[in-house]
């Protein structure tokens, strides 16, 4: 069992909680991060807490650069994060040419600048430590496109360009680096996005995937078993990409 320290951004939705939960089973202490869903993160706590589990909720815009650093070093004081999981992202659909700069700009601001605003402080405490897991979550949109979604896309897109090189800057350290590309998954965000007979005619599974499933894989990329996958884009998405 791990006793290290895991932040999952994002933690009050339907993956980031599956991940709090199965990290927390692990041993992990989880820092479950919020910003407009806070309660919803602490009912995540409350469940890793009933189970048996260790974690807090910590609160702020990722976002938000000076915010964020803010936040972060309270939470480093207490000791290294040496699990990173950056699963906060926001959908704004909308065909290019009909979206405006604020939609372009909100969703890369979340999943893109905020992979930076939240692990880069991380990274030489971790270093320090001589292990590390940084583990993105990105989507099959990144890797095949989406009607509507060139902001989402561009944005899960560029979190597997900077996974890739910071695995090469940090793999030497004991910090590996990996990106977890899910497709349709049940839950809020996805809800009304495909009718059953799209399902079956898109995804060779013919089913959406749960929470859990996601979550199943990046409890094993942040275990000591996984210290030599480094580097990977891997799709838990029924067979689409």
């Amino acid at each position: 069992m791990s006793s290290r320290r895991a932040l999952v951004t994002g933690g009050s939705g339907d993956i980031g909680a599956a991940i709090c939960q199965a990290l927390a089973a692990d041993g992990h202490y989880v820092l479950v991060h919020a910003n407009s869903q806070p309660a919803r993160a602490q009912s995540v706590l409350d469940a890793i807490r009933a189970a048996g589990g260790q974690g807090e909720v910590v609160c702020f815009d990722l976002a938000d650069c000076d915010v964020t650093s803010t936040a972060l070093a309270a939470v480093l004081e207490a000791g290294p994060i040496q699990v990173v999981v950056h699963n906060a992202g926001i959908h704004d659909d909308a065909p290019m040419a009909g979206m405006s700069r604020t939609q372009w700009q909100r969703v890369i601001d979340v999943s893109l600048h905020g992979f930076f605003h939240v692990t880069q402080p991380t990274l030489l405490p971790m270093a320090r430590t001589r292990f590390g897991r940084v583990i993105a979550i990105s989507s099959v949109a990144a890797q095949i496109g989406n009607r509507g979604q060139t902001n989402y896309a561009a944005a899960k897109a560029g979190l597997h360009g900077a996974c890739l090189s910071l695995a090469r800057e940090m793999g030497s350290r004991g910090i590996t680096v990996n990106v977890v590309a899910p497709g349709l998954i049940e839950g809020r965000m996805s809800e009304g996005s495909f009718t059953p007979e799209q399902i079956k005619h898109v995804i060779p599974a013919q089913r959406a995937g749960r929470p859990e499933e996601v979550a199943a894989l990046v409890r094993f990329l942040a275990s000591d078993a996984a210290s030599y996958i480094n580097g990977q884009i891997i799709g838990v998405n029924g067979g689409m990409a």
